[in-house]
């Protein structure tokens, strides 16, 4: 039997990782374009909230976690779902309203359960809920935390910041993933929020690393960094990551400049940062891959059947 050097064996884990990431950012991008071009077909209902040049974020993040950890996430779910783990068939499907969806058609977008995976449209309401979660984790000394993902518009909502007090105060074992896209639905940051971000969190006392970057392996590192001393020191913690929303901030409500939009395509793209480090070969075995993947989720959501509706006569008066 040949032996493996250990200098070996840790390089093809990091061949791995990368591979990991690159797969998992692909599968995102893949599926958010293909809601896109797909919506003007009226094959889903409702809005989305597509997570095109914010892959990085959910993927390098959600990496780190175990099993038993929980996610909570807001509108802008969907590349947070995929970065967990979640089907894209059963997302697509939820998305056109069909009985194999993540929730049998009843959540739509916005709304998902799925395991410990939990997203809510309402904006910074999901920020008191993660903090509940993080503290029944604590009470339950399970070793297990919350990451819970907000954005910089959810910074104008009072609850997040009673939130923010009670998780310190109470160390709950949570990590606050602050996600700056620099627009709060078509609103500019400098226009809807004053001060400083980090300040925010650190007038709780809450540990707080900034990141802005487009690099997974970076973003990874410092989450792992968090979590670790979120397990080891049941203690809440922060990370912001300044990022760029490539789309629109649903289907098409995007005043931007087409000039500035891609220029963010040239210099801030996750994949493009990323392939490099990945052998040309293996990287177009991957978005093959992907790409039909993705395909054959959406042709089989397509064909699933909708939810039976169930009528009970009226209660007699």
């Amino acid at each position: 039997m040949m032996k493996i050097h250990p200098a070996q064996s840790a390089n093809r884990m990091e061949e791995d990782r990368h591979g990991l990431l690159y797969r998992t950012m692909c599968l995102i991008r893949r599926f958010e374009e293909t809601v896109l071009e797909e919506f003007r077909r009226g094959h889903f209902y409702g809005t989305t909230h597509t997570y095109l040049g914010q892959e990085a974020d959910a993927v390098g993040v959600l990496y780190n976690l175990s099993p038993d950890d929980v996610i909570v996430s807001n509108h802008r779910c969907h590349g947070h779902f995929l970065a967990a783990g979640g089907d894209p068939r059963a997302l697509f499907a939820e998305l056109m309203g069909r009985a194999t969806g993540v929730c049998g058609g009843r959540g739509g977008s916005q709304h998902l359960h799925w395991g410990n995976f939990y997203s809510n449209g309402i904006l910074g309401g999901t920020v008191p809920l993660a903090v509940g979660m993080a503290m029944a984790e604590k009470i339950k000394i399970t070793r297990s935390i919350v990451v819970a993902f907000l954005g910089d518009g959810t910074l104008g909502e009072g609850v997040v910041y009673e939130s923010l007090n009670m998780a310190s105060l109470w160390s709950a074992p949570i990590l606050f993933v602050l996600e700056n896209n620099r627009l709060a639905q078509t609103t500019p940051v400098e226009k809807h929020l004053a001060g400083d971000i980090v300040s925010r969190f650190k007038a709780f006392g809450i540990e707080t690393q900034e990141l802005d970057t487009s690099d997974v392996l970076l973003i990874q590192s410092a989450a792992a960094a968090a979590i670790d001393e979120i397990r080891d020191g049941i203690r809440p913690s922060a990370l912001v990551l300044h990022t760029c929303r490539f789309g629109p901030h649903s289907k098409g409500d995007d005043p931007r400049p087409k000039e500035e939009i891609e220029h963010l395509w040239k210099t801030r793209d996750p994949l493009a940062v990323h392939s490099p480090r990945i052998p040309s070969e293996e990287r177009q075995k991957i978005e093959m891959e992907v790409a039909a993947c993705v395909r054959e989720a959406y042709q089989m959501a397509l064909n699933d059947p909708f939810p039976e509706f169930i009528t009970t006569p009226q209660a007699q008066l």
